[in-house]
């Protein structure tokens, strides 16, 4: 059951607080850096790699850096230009693999579209893949590697699943159906749930009579990107709900205010749920507190030294 002191939404659900969570995970990865460099003179350092100017990507990458400085962390940022070709940052991601200062690096997405993604994730050293996208740390999620097989695992489902269990603590047995099938976030989800002994389903587009297949769930993940999707009639009474979806709507008249939403409608699902996450200040606060945490994870098992357990 959750640590915390439950907050009620208007529906009666218990809120999920990601912001509160994901200060404590902060509060930890900073200790643990002071540790690092206390006892074996070790700095982890995350390089961040930002090609154009879109915007979001620069407030997401600005956040980042922030955060890996305020955690006590070497912070290296590199942009490049919108123009820049495949050939360029593969040089540049072939220099960070060889830099010994930096532990983790992470490629913003999206990429412009001369440059193939996936070709630029594939070249990222995998122990240095704090984003968890690299096939060799999907393999090792897929398969329960440990030791030094252990993945790095995707932030978001990774920050989703702590949250889990910080409600619920042990998920063995539960029905879990994730909505959505994306390398992100639906498929390693999935897979972190089937790790904890959940039954899983991952349900996508296509997926006949999606609601009855969503109230089956004892938890229910939704990671579709379609705003405000999943409606209170498809949550079990008692669910606990993650809405991971970032949504901006209400822009359809120029000049007019937008706002965020999720990939649940939030009042509905909140009369029905046990537990749900709000959009924003659920899911997205977890993102980066989890990347410094897989930061210093990734450091440490390059340095040879015993990773500090966050939770997972």
């Amino acid at each position: 059951m959750s640590s915390s002191v439950a907050t009620k939404t208007a529906g009666g659900a218990d809120l999920i607080d990601g912001r509160a969570f994901a200060a404590r995970l902060t509060a930890r990865v900073t200790a643990a850096v002071k540790r690092l460099q206390a006892e074996h003179g070790l700095t982890p350092g995350l390089a961040v790699v930002l090609v154009g100017e879109d915007p979001a990507s620069q407030v997401y990458v600005r956040s980042k850096a922030r955060q890996t400085v305020e955690a006590g962390m070497a912070s290296f940022e590199h942009r490049l230009d919108v123009a820049t070709d495949q050939e360029t940052l593969l040089a540049k991601v072939a220099e960070l693999n060889a830099d010994p200062a930096v532990h983790g690096i992470l490629v913003q997405l999206p990429l412009p579209a001369q440059i193939d993604s996936q070709t630029v994730i594939a070249a990222i050293d995998p122990d240095k893949d704090v984003d968890g996208f690299h096939v060799i740390n999907a393999g090792r999620l897929m398969t329960g590697g440990r030791g030094a097989e252990a993945p790095l695992v995707p932030c978001t489902p990774l920050g989703c699943l702590m949250l889990l269990k910080d409600r619920l603590g042990d998920l063995a047995g539960l029905n879990a159906v994730v909505v959505g099938r994306s390398n992100i976030v639906g498929k390693p989800m999935a897979q972190l749930l089937l790790a904890e002994s959940c039954t899983v389903t991952i349900a996508h587009s296509r997926t006949k009579d999606l609601p009855a297949v969503c109230r089956g769930a004892d938890i229910l993940v939704a990671a579709v990107g379609r705003p405000e999707m999943v409606k209170g009639s498809w949550v079990k009474p008692g669910a606990t709900v993650i809405d991971v979806g970032i949504n901006r709507v209400g822009a359809e008249v120029p000049g007019g205010k937008t706002r965020l939403v999720g990939d649940v409608a939030f009042a509905e699902a909140a009369a029905v749920a046990g537990a749900i996450t709000p959009v924003p200040g659920g899911v997205g606060p977890m993102t980066i507190a989890v990347l410094l945490a897989n930061t210093v994870t990734a450091a440490c098992r390059q340095a040879g030294i015993a990773a500090p357990d966050f939770g997972t």
